[in-house]
């Protein structure tokens, strides 16, 4: 009978290919995952910061949104009609105010009608991820026009009902405002708009705050 030999160098060539094609393996399914969001730094301000800690800006929203697809609730919490004139972004899934517009009430120091407290705000965000089949583990992203005045207070309305995950967009749709120039005042800053994501004027009626 004849012995086989290998060479001592065989092995060591078997390893290395082994191991190459280890490495390949990882980077294909490396590339294959979603690259999360990128996280937003937490506001200074403590009237803008959530128990959750979970912030992103316009741009980081889209792209959990795009990775997570059905497995995120991406809510609009503006008043439908300030959607109406400022704009609207199909990429939401549905739009849930959590102030309305009293239009038999004046706000008592800015010149303009008193916003209200939508009572209805937690349950619809309920029964919105239910419609999908999701639960309150599920990732909710909540959008106001700059991240300020309704942005953290929207998020507190769901604190201690059982949500994981609620992330506040910082930035908002509008973004904030130019504080010099000749367009000052103007919301020109950051936000949903100013990032050159998709959005329009035209409204989706099946995802729009109707009232009953």
């Amino acid at each position: 009978m004849t012995a086989t030999t290998t060479s001592p160098g065989t092995s060591l060539y078997q390893d290395l290919g082994n191991l190459s094609l280890a490495v390949i393996l990882v980077l294909i399914l490396a590339l294959a995952l979603p690259v999360p969001a990128t996280a937003a730094p937490e506001p200074q301000d403590p009237k803008k910061q959530t128990p959750w800690h979970l912030y992103l800006d316009a741009q980081g929203a889209y792209e959990m949104k795009t990775q997570l697809g059905d497995q995120v609730l991406f809510v609009d919490v503006r008043d439908p009609i300030e959607i109406m004139f400022t704009g609207f972004t199909d990429v939401v899934d549905v739009n849930v105010p959590f102030l309305l517009a009293n239009r038999g009430q004046w706000h008592r120091s800015k010149p303009n009608f008193a916003m209200e407290k939508n009572p209805d705000f937690e349950p619809l965000i309920a029964r919105a991820l239910a419609a999908r089949g999701l639960t309150k583990e599920v990732p909710v992203i909540l959008m106001c026009r700059s991240g300020g005045t309704r942005g953290a207070p929207s998020a507190l309305a769901l604190w201690g009902k059982g949500y994981e995950q609620v992330y506040v967009v910082v930035d908002g749709f509008e973004g904030g405002t130019v504080k010099e120039g000749p367009r000052k005042n103007w919301r020109l800053k950051d936000g949903w708009k100013n990032a050159g994501l998709p959005w329009g004027y035209g409204l989706n009626k099946e995802k729009m705050y109707l009232a009953e």
